[in-house]
Order: structure tokens, then C-alpha cells, then sequence
């Protein structure tokens, strides 16, 4: 028989091995988890590689459009408000702000004291200055008329018919304080203005350098969390902490941004601990789930197909919930998107302010893997409704998508084969390139003989409802291309009360209130089928465990102050 003593020590080695997955065990003190050692000042580097592109488009905010370009502005440039890592407006060069009675008029005031990253000072007339700057025709910018257009004459200045928006629209009674002017009142004005187009930038380099001032950027011109260190073009960019930032310094004390010629490249320079991440070839997938350096993220981006209200048979609801209640989206995203995907039923996707878990699909449920008995009894009202006795009497449905992405080719093919098998509908598919497909679906507005029925996708601009729903469903609104409360159809005025409903959530200074009316005029799109969402993509990554601290969310942005939290173990 063995002693007390033996026993206990039997006991905490098999709780150590039985910790040993999760963490190191002290035989000493087997409860006591061995703490990560946070590595030396000289080791707190993370290198990013960056496979999409040759070379940055641009470094200026005012500029930048795309998401390698905007990942290195989001280091060097910020401004008033920018979103923090559950993607919520969280204040930046601003303390505070108010939007006065009138709804029109925001005011902000500044943080004290603050400087750009070569220490001078930065006061609101810099911020009303960049603001204009990104609005001036000459900028040439393509995202400061989309994010800055709510701001008062904003399109006169754009058209070239007043000189500056400075102390009209943009004033600036002190140095601390800004106020800004809107042409309506839109709660989600703090949104835009997350936009890079609207962070500061250094006056001064740009009288001394111009359009050039983005190959100076070592010398200053941001007040972002870190500063340029070296940019070598098409090669590497590398950042260090600006000493003179606002808020709590980084911790690491290099970041790199290498280019590689291709993903393939970037990934054996992972394995080979070049790079702290990567992404993951499909072919190893599978096993990459394994590991404790895999991440998956659903980002702000929803694959759907829209159905022209103006054209039959879709100006019949019943035929369009009909379509939407066939589909296992469940066996499409497992066996065509090899899970790289999560069904859904949403407008608002996942990891946004305002996601309503509790969405119900058109039969009332949250069911994904589709409603067959629902959704033939619906096609035979619909064809009753119609005047059609079988499905030979329908319009030719053709659906139209962009060619180029197997993935998709797949889908397709597997959604047509659904739908005759299901509605013993036959629809002919109409692969075309993205370019035309974006000019036919635009061409669909209004139109009664325009596309009938096609596959997008929609990325989300900046993480508020108003982008996912009234920027598409709205009344004229430039995405309402399926002609959402717009046609003839029986149930146009719901439609239209849904319409109205995101206009008076869009203006709502209430933010509970608000999300709640984009929820519930959510759920009656989804009803009505103003998109048939397929799926949420997500991003698939490897990062190594030795980098903490970083909060991945859907945008795939790590907010200015998060810096501070982010380093590198041993």
C-alpha cells in the first residue's frame, strides 16, 4: 500500500500532465501556471509580410483606398475619432464632442497638448486644414467625396465652386476646438469620419515636399502611434514609437511591413520564422486548424445574391422567400468553401455594433441548412398568385455572377442544381467579368427590363448599420439596384414603412435606440429578400503565439492605442 505522501505526489504529477496542453507545471506548485516572459526592448519586433501588393499605392491618407495602404497610414496618420477593437467610435485627437440641437452642428474638443511625431504643435486649425485638403479637386482623392460628403458644401468644393470649406463648414474658434457643419443630421457622421481621409497631416511637409511628402515621412507629418523609420519602396517599411504620441507609447519597438513576391513566399518565410504570420494555402488547412497559431476571423464582408423587383418572377415575394428557403447554405459553405466561410441569414454580419443574433430567416427560424416543404408551398402560392400552374409558365430565369473564383463557379452550379431540385425551376447561369457584371447590376436600377438575378459581394466601408442597410436599401440610394421599395409589387408600402424606418434610425442620436431600429428593419429585409445572403467570409490566418495582446475583429484594423498592450514573449 502506498503512504499518504506517495499518493500526493501521484496526484499532482497527473494534474500536471493533465495542465500540460494549456501550461507549463511547477512540481513544486502544481496549480501554479509558469508565467509568459515578456522578451527584451531590443527583441520587441513583429514583421508583417504583405503579399497582395508590390509596393504601398500610396502613404497619404487623403489618398489611400486600399487595405495594404491603409494598414501602414493606420500606424503613422490618426484623427478626431477612430474605432477601437470591438469597433466602437472611441475618441483620438478629440476629448470630447456634442452634436448640437440643430443636428447639423458637431462640435469637438481637442486633447491638450498634442504634437505630430516630430514634435510640433497640432492644433484643430491642422485637422480643419486636412479635412479641406482632402476635399480640394486637386487632392484628386476618391474616398474624400464618399466619407467627407456629409459635411456642408463639401460638393461645392469638390465641383469647384467655393475655394475652402475653412471657416465655413470646417471653424475653428481656438486651437482646441473644431467645429464641423453637416448638410443633414446623421448620427453616423462619427463613423465617416474614422475614414483616413479625414486624419491630420503636417502642413509643413507638404509646403516642402508636395505630393512627394510620403517619401519624408522620417522627418514627420503624422501623429499616429509610430513613426517611419525607413521605407524602402516595394521592399520594406518599418516603424518605431512615436515618442511624442498622445496616448500610452507601444510596446514593440520595430514594426515591419515586408513585401514578398507571393503568398507561398510569405508562408515558407513564416515557417521558416522570418514573419510573425501568414496566410494559410488551402492545402494545408486542415492541419493548419490545429495548431495555437491559427485564426480564423468573420470579417465585415457578406456574399448574397439580389433579385430585381421590377422583373418577374421576382416582383412575387413568395417566390423570392421560395428561393431563399431551398438552400442548405450550411453543406455550401462545408463542401464548396471548405468551412473558410460561415453560413448566414444576416445583412449585418457578425462582429458588427448592431448584429442581432437572434435574427430569423424568412420561414421564421435560424435554420441554415434550408426549408425544402416551406419552400415549395411558397413557390406554388407565389405561381397561384401569378397565374401560373407549373413552373413552365415562368419567365427563362438567368443568373448572372463574376467569373474568375472556382469558389464561386461551384456555388453557382450547386444552386442552380438545388433549385431544379427543390422548385423544379430551371436557370441558366451567366458568368461574366467583374467590371461588366458591376455595370449590368447598376443598369438594373429602375429598369424593367434590366438584370434579373445576381451574385456580389459587399464589404463593409466602416463597421455602422447605416452602411449595410440604408446605403443599400434606402430610397434612390446609388446600391438599391434590386429596386427595394421602388416597384409595383403587393407589398410596396412595407416596403417603403421599412425605408422610412432607416431614415429616421439613421438621424437618431440615441445609440441603443437606433440599433435597435436597424435590427428590426433588418429582420423585415431579410423577410422581404432584399438580399439572399449566402455566407460571411472570414479571414484565415497563422500568427505566432510569441506576439500577445492583439484583439483580431472585422475589420482586421488594430486601433492606435491597442499598441500599447501588444508585445513580444520569449
Amino acid at each position: 500500500m502506498s503512504s499518504n505522501k506517495d499518493s500526493a505526489r501521484f496526484l499532482a504529477m497527473t494534474l500536471c500532465l493533465l495542465a500540460f496542453l494549456l501550461t507549463a507545471c511547477d512540481l513544486q506548485n502544481p496549480f501554479q501556471p509558469v508565467q509568459q516572459v515578456k522578451a527584451p526592448k531590443e527583441k520587441q519586433v513583429y514583421t508583417i509580410p504583405e503579399t497582395s501588393v508590390t509596393d504601398f499605392e500610396t502613404l497619404d491618407p487623403a489618398l489611400a483606398r486600399d487595405t495594404p495602404s491603409m494598414n501602414a497610414i493606420q500606424m503613422i496618420f490618426t484623427g478626431l475619432v477612430q474605432y477601437n477593437n470591438k469597433l466602437e467610435i472611441a475618441p483620438q485627437l478629440a476629448q470630447s464632442w456634442h452634436q448640437e440641437a440643430d443636428g447639423v452642428t458637431w462640435t469637438f474638443h481637442l486633447k491638450p497638448n498634442l504634437t505630430f511625431n516630430d514634435g510640433s504643435p497640432l492644433t484643430s486649425s491642422d485637422i480643419a486644414y486636412s479635412i479641406d485638403r482632402a476635399l480640394q479637386p486637386t487632392t484628386q482623392s476618391t474616398t474624400a467625396p464618399l466619407y467627407l460628403s456629409l459635411i456642408k458644401d463639401a460638393d461645392q468644393l469638390l465641383a469647384g465652386r467655393i475655394p475652402t470649406l475653412l471657416g465655413r463648414s470646417l471653424q475653428t474658434p481656438d486651437p482646441t476646438t473644431l467645429v464641423i457643419v453637416t448638410k443633414k443630421n446623421a448620427a453616423y457622421f462619427l463613423a465617416m469620419l474614422t475614414s483616413p481621409c479625414s486624419y491630420v497631416v503636417e502642413k509643413s511637409l507638404i509646403s516642402k515636399y508636395g505630393a512627394k511628402f510620403t517619401d519624408h515621412l522620417t522627418e514627420g507629418g503624422g501623429a499616429g502611434p509610430f513613426k517611419v523609420a525607413q521605407y524602402v519602396h516595394g521592399q520594406v517599411i518599418r516603424f518605431v514609437p512615436n515618442t511624442h504620441y498622445y496616448n500610452k507609447q507601444p510596446q514593440l519597438q520595430n514594426v515591419k511591413m515586408v513585401f514578398f513576391h507571393s503568398p507561398d513566399e510569405a508562408y515558407n518565410a513564416y515557417l521558416s520564422h522570418q514573419v510573425d504570420m501568414t496566410e494559410v494555402p488551402l492545402s494545408t488547412l486542415a492541419n493548419a486548424r490545429q495548431g495555437q497559431d491559427f485564426h480564423q476571423v468573420p470579417q465585415l464582408w457578406i456574399n448574397y445574391y439580389s433579385m430585381n423587383y421590377l422583373v418577374k418572377p421576382f416582383d412575387n415575394v413568395k417566390i423570392r422567400q421560395a428561393f431563399a428557403l431551398a438552400i442548405n447554405k450550411t453543406d455550401i459553405a462545408k463542401n464548396v468553401w471548405q468551412d473558410t466561410v460561415i453560413p448566414t441569414n444576416h445583412i449585418v454580419p457578425q462582429g458588427m455594433p448592431g448584429y442581432n443574433a437572434n435574427l430569423k430567416g424568412p420561414d421564421g427560424t435560424t435554420n441554415l441548412t434550408g426549408n425544402v416543404q416551406r419552400a415549395q408551398e411558397l413557390l406554388q402560392q407565389g405561381m397561384r398568385e401569378e397565374g401560373w400552374n407549373s413552373t413552365t409558365q415562368m419567365p427563362k430565369i438567368t443568373l448572372t455572377y463574376a467569373k474568375g473564383l472556382s469558389s464561386f463557379d461551384q456555388e453557382v452550379q450547386s444552386l442552380i442544381q438545388t433549385w431544379h431540385k427543390v422548385l423544379n425551376v430551371a436557370i441558366v447561369s451567366n458568368p461574366v467579368d467583374y467590371n461588366t457584371l458591376l455595370d449590368k447590376v447598376t443598369g438594373a436600377t429602375l429598369n424593367t427590363q434590366g438584370l434579373q438575378f445576381w451574385g456580389l459581394s459587399w464589404v463593409g466601408e466602416y463597421p455602422d448599420p447605416q452602411d449595410w442597410l440604408s446605403l443599400q436599401f434606402a430610397r434612390g440610394v446609388p446600391n438599391n439596384n434590386m429596386n427595394y421599395g421602388q416597384n409595383t409589387s403587393t407589398t410596396l408600402a412595407q416596403q417603403q414603412a421599412v425605408q422610412q424606418a432607416l431614415v429616421s434610425a439613421d438621424a437618431n442620436p440615441d445609440a441603443a435606440a437606433r440599433l435597435k431600429s436597424y435590427q428590426q428593419a433588418e429582420q423585415q429585409l431579410v423577410n422581404d429578400v432584399a438580399w439572399l445572403p449566402m455566407e460571411q467570409v472570414t479571414a484565415t490566418f497563422l500568427r505566432t503565439p510569441s506576439i500577445v495582446g492583439i484583439v483580431d475583429n472585422g475589420q482586421g484594423i488594430i486601433p492606435p492605442d491597442d499598441w500599447a498592450n501588444i508585445y513580444r514573449v520569449q
